[in-house]
């Protein structure tokens, strides 16, 4: 260290803050700092897509497929065949006038590779016309959307994708209903050569008029010895193929070694009912749960029947699902109050117990991001301040320390009484 003498050393810190001060001053007010990797990121993945429909295709009597490409400016994150998009919407109640603001998620039909052509890109949605008291929203857009109509669409979401770490060289789909959407994904990958596995897929359904995109995956099956498309049909006497439903018999039959070797990967993709009866059918099979991959499937359409379910019936609780026969005013729809805090703000609203706090937020026009609506992703994951909720098990992906601190997914949290949460700001 070089000494240069007392006053120097002692004034040597003025001269430092002195020369650092008019560094600053004659510095740039902006802000001129970048981070390379956030906007790398930001640019693969960006937040929201602005997008537009160029195409509507039916591919059964029941389902359309949407064309989607992006907005000038915008591109297409890259994905995974399997995930889902979450889309936002202006729902308009034809009889009230109300509009509601919600989101929805679907899975994406179309492949990877044609996300990713340059000014060709594209990527699809198929939606099937919901059938009466189900699937409101799917029943709007299928009757609704129309070329040339704008939305924006945030991407990609989900776990339901091969893993070739993870997953055997043969993956089973055994699928129900609008649940072939993301086969198709897969199939069209594998065909294209860019997903490396063999494709069976189960395809269980009423009759043949209830076969969505029949003729694109009997092509992929006819050109590319990867992938094999089997229709199971329940209602269909004369049809020649498999009958019944998907059940152990036909799992076996299909499945590469005996299904407890773990040489077959099953993708369950359907509705809850499917999901029910298959489970029992794979846990029949004695299949590791390491080789069983499920896919989210919303909320229950009627809560009261879950297992473990409870309402209030005046001082005690009582299991619905034990005691609703001996109690049949407990299957009656209740209002409670549902106070949400953000910030600073205070709001009451009400809140249907027969309906997850994320619709009711949605219904008083309150901002609360979802995605998976199945309690899945924890986007709209939520502080239950005071209350009492519940979360069927089937909905729950909330992590360990959620549960023990009471955090909520409100997609999939249902009011037992008046309660308080808080939200994050959106």
């Amino acid at each position: 260290m070089k000494v240069n003498g007392f006053l120097k050393d002692v004034t040597g810190a003025n001269r430092v803050i002195k020369a650092r001060r008019q560094l600053i001053q004659s510095g740039s007010p902006e802000n001129l700092y970048k981070d390379h990797i956030r906007e790398v990121a930001e640019e693969v993945h960006p937040s929201k897509t602005h997008v537009r429909i160029t195409k509507v295709e039916e591919v059964s009597p029941t389902a359309r497929k949407f064309t989607f490409v992006p907005e000038d400016g915008d591109t297409l994150p890259p994905f995974y065949a399997g995930q889902y998009c979450s889309i936002d919407l202006k729902v308009k109640d034809e009889e009230s006038g109300q509009t509601t603001v919600t989101t929805r998620p679907y899975s994406i039909s179309s492949a990877p590779y044609q996300a990713r052509q340059g000014e060709k890109s594209f990527f699809e949605l198929t939606i099937r016309n919901g059938r009466p008291g189900q699937g409101f929203i799917s029943s709007y857009l299928y009757k609704n959307a129309h070329v040339g109509d704008h939305y924006t669409v945030h991407l990609p979401f989900g776990q339901f994708h091969y893993e070739p770490l993870r997953d055997a060289k043969h993956v089973l789909a055994l699928a129900g209903g609008s649940g072939i959407t993301p086969f198709y994904s897969m199939a069209q990958e594998i065909a294209h050569g860019s997903l490396d596995c063999d494709l069976t897929i189960l395809y269980g359904s009423r009759d043949r008029k209830d076969i969505i995109l029949v003729d694109e995956l009997s092509r992929i099956e006819a050109e590319c010895d990867r992938v094999r498309f089997v229709n199971v049909l329940s209602d269909d006497p004369d049809y020649e193929g498999e009958k019944g439903f998907l059940s152990r018999d036909l799992i076996e039959k299909y499945s590469y070694g005996k299904p407890e070797e773990g040489q077959t990967t099953y993708f369950v993709c359907g509705p809850l009912p499917m999901y029910n009866f298959v489970s029992d059918e794979l846990a029949a099979l004695n299949v590791p749960a390491k080789r069983i991959r499920m896919e989210v499937f919303g909320a229950p359409r009627d809560i009261t029947k879950a297992s473990g379910y409870r309402i209030h019936k005046a001082d005690k609780e009582l299991p619905v699902n034990a005691e609703v026969a001996a109690y049949p005013e407990n299957q009656t729809e209740t209002t409670y109050k549902l106070t949400v805090l953000r910030g600073l703000e205070k709001t009451v609203i009400d809140a249907l117990s027969t309906e997850p706090l994320a619709v009711s937020l949605e219904r008083a026009g309150i901002p609360n991001n979802t995605r998976c609506r199945s309690g899945a992703c924890g986007y709209c994951r939520s502080k239950l301040v005071e209350g009492d909720v519940f979360v069927p098990d089937s909905g729950d992906g909330r992590r360990y320390a959620d549960k023990k601190f009471g955090y909520v997914h409100a997609c999939s949290t249902f009011p037992l009484g008046d309660c308080t949460i808080m939200i994050p700001i959106c």
